[in-house]
């Protein structure tokens, strides 16, 4: 069956690091001339889904791929608000530096980036307005990002009110809905999905603009001894747990056409050095669960 011209409705879940398995699915539609037309997306499902609009989504793998552990951590930047660890102005310059400024409504797709506002228990679907205020908001990770606040409101994390939003797609006039779930139930780990690791070639020239882009922020150099990252592995597994049993929810609720699920245990939330290992393998799910279609 041929799939060209096939358009899509992509759902994206929230899951940190294991987000980066986003982009192997997204390849691999590509490849197959599958037409995404529309995008909802849920913390790293957001950030994904808004640089793949954007037309940077090459761009952004390769800096991920070339992005080191002690990177990662030199762009925390610690806050001394109340309400969490890390600013997240860094990162979001880091992204800005090579995405650019733009806006939800000038994207290529139809995109929504989810939020929550806790005080008011409810989602909150920024779909128009700069891209970067829609996805600071939906990766608000509690305790560990600070609230961002749009028009007045504090939003945190997509996933903690809908990790997997399928809401945002029921008007799309698309042929198939996918969704990818980055909360299934923990498997153990000789069942953990692998995927080819094979390291990429490095690309000095992408290391060394990341590296004087790091060194430009004046970075805070102890940021590692400050956080207690016990508590936070501990309240990111809870928080992976409560995600997990929403998510079965809302796909049992709202059924999409078609489901990729990763366990939560493939990959830790803030383990982004695992690039390579995370888009292979969201790729070989891709080809797992969709090769039928064409």
């Amino acid at each position: 069956m041929s799939t060209k011209g096939k358009t899509i409705s992509l759902v994206l879940g929230s899951g940190g690091a294991r987000g980066l398995a986003h982009i192997g699915v997204i390849n691999w539609l590509e490849e197959r001339r599958f037409s995404i037309r529309s995008v909802a997306g849920a913390s790293m499902g957001a950030l994904v889904g808004g640089i793949y609009g954007s037309g940077k989504l090459a761009e952004f793998t390769e800096w991920v791929r070339a992005i080191t552990k002690f990177d990662m951590i030199r762009l925390l930047d610690i806050s001394i608000e109340k309400g969490g660890l890390v600013k997240g102005d860094k990162i979001i310059d880091a992204l800005k530096n090579f995405v650019g400024d733009k806006l939800i409504e000038d994207l290529s797709i139809s995109f929504t980036a989810v939020a929550s506002d806790i005080v008011n228990e409810k989602e909150i679907w920024i779909n128009s307005g700069p891209l970067f205020d829609g996805i600071r908001a939906s990766i608000s990770l509690p305790l560990f990002f600070t609230p961002h606040v749009l028009n007045n409101v504090k939003l945190l994390d997509g996933g903690i009110l809908n990790p997997v939003p399928i809401a945002p797609t029921f008007n799309d006039n698309t042929d198939i809905t996918i969704a990818i779930n980055l909360g299934g139930p923990p498997a153990p780990a000789e069942k953990i999905p692998k995927a080819d690791q094979t390291p990429t070639p490095e690309t000095p020239t992408l290391q060394s603009k990341i590296k004087q882009f790091i060194e430009s922020l004046q970075l805070v150099e102890k940021i590692s001894s400050l956080a207690n990252w016990d508590m936070y592995n501990v309240a990111n597994q809870s928080f992976d747990a409560m995600q997990s049993t929403i998510a079965r929810q809302k796909l049992a609720a709202y059924p999409p056409d078609f489901v990729i699920e990763l366990p939560r245990n493939t990959c830790g939330t803030m383990e982004f050095d695992r690039a390579n290992e995370m888009i292979s393998l969201g790729y070989s799910l891709a080809d797992k669960h969709l090769s039928h279609l064409g």
